[in-house]
């Protein structure tokens, strides 16, 4: 394996648990579980409610990720002076998006909330209470990743540039394949402790606690992300 494949496999598993970290899904995923229990829902309807949201996450992820791979791979053209500008660029969208990570990523005050504008929050809410069957599951899972492209793009960029430098079509699908189930590990872990039982509320009063410091880790991984692109990419330490 050369270096300049790990490196993209090592830039691919960054941005991938940088995108997990990003808490918009996980916040819906979590309402949704929460009014279903609430409303003494069938256990194992809830489990499909959730794997059903789970299914538009990954779907909208793996669009998203796959079509900036495809595109990159035919409009870019692969010489070194394009590729290290291209990766300069998102270099500098990820220093800002961690900018605003750490500014405004959390409204102030008790709670979880975040940044989105009140009113789409609120019919995210709405949704979530809403939703009873697995299609409305699954469109509130790619809504939910719409909602949050403003900060994922970022990762998913950094990780599809990495992706196209992979040797061949084989190793980019894997790329594509392991940045989507990176991601979705929040949502998994959650899925298997409400399976297992656990407290919903518990679970939310966990993320309240720690928002802070998710919040702060969050943008931390972004600047420390863009400098390893800088290095490896801009400047050609591995090339």
């Amino acid at each position: 394996m050369t270096p300049i494949t790990l490196s993209s496999l090592a830039i691919i598993v960054f941005a991938a648990l940088i995108h997990a970290s990003f808490q918009l899904s996980l916040s819906v995923l979590t309402l949704l579980s929460g009014h279903s229990i609430g409303k003494k829902t069938a256990h194992r309807k809830v489990l499909r409610l959730m794997n059903s949201f789970i299914l538009g996450v990954l779907l909208l992820t793996g669009l998203l990720t796959t079509a900036i791979v495809y595109y990159a791979n035919i409009l870019i053209d692969h010489t070194a002076a394009a590729e290290r500008l291209i990766a300069a660029i998102v270099c500098g969208l990820m220093v800002g998006l961690g900018v605003a990570t750490w500014a405004f990523y959390y409204r102030r005050g008790e709670g979880t909330a975040l940044w989105l504008p009140r009113g789409f929050a609120h019919y995210l809410t709405k949704r979530s209470k809403a939703t009873r069957g697995s299609a409305e599951a699954f469109a509130l899972g790619m809504a939910s990743i719409i909602a949050e492209i403003v900060f994922i793009i970022g990762p998913v960029l950094a990780a599809s540039l990495a992706i196209v430098t992979l040797p061949d079509t084989t190793w980019q699908i894997g790329g594509i394949a392991l940045y989507i189930i990176l991601s979705l590990l929040p949502l998994l872990i959650v899925t298997l402790l409400v399976g297992g039982g656990h407290s919903v509320a518990r679970l939310q009063r966990w993320r309240e606690q720690h928002k802070r410091f998710i919040q702060f880790v969050g943008g931390g991984s972004l600047f420390i992300l863009a400098a390893f692109i800088f290095v490896d990419r801009v400047l050609g330490i591995t090339t």
